[in-house]
């Protein structure tokens, strides 16, 4: 693996799922992300980056939800799959992440440019 972007894909794939609370949006604060990541979303204004963090929310909330949902930062999908980063509305995995990937996508925000989503 040489890339970001194969990283990321890696990493990604490591993550389990779960279903989110319909309608909550506890969790889709302000977050930064890989350069890499960032390039995979769609490019929004300063006006609507400005207006997101002023509401203390990401930029990519939309009224139904995240509308980047697949393309979501790591950040984003580690969120409620380990016990240091829980589900506010106590949703998890059936099983949470394992400490070694977990660890590798802290090492990996860690240690790349790391931009306001």
């Amino acid at each position: 693996m040489n890339n970001d972007i194969e990283i990321v894909d890696l990493l990604r794939e490591r993550i389990p799922s779960f279903e989110c609370k319909p309608g909550c949006h506890d969790c889709c604060g302000p977050v930064t992300t890989s350069s890499a990541e960032m390039a995979r979303l769609p490019v929004k204004t300063e006006a609507e980056h400005d207006a997101a963090l002023a509401e203390w929310s990401c930029v990519h909330l939309g009224p139904n939800g995240c509308e980047v949902y697949e393309q979501r930062p790591l950040i984003c999908r580690l969120f409620g799959t380990t016990p240091r980063m829980p589900c506010p509305e106590d949703r998890a995995p059936e099983k949470m992440i394992d400490t070694k990937t977990e660890q590798q996508i802290h090492h990996y925000i860690a240690n790349t440019r790391q931009v306001l989503v």
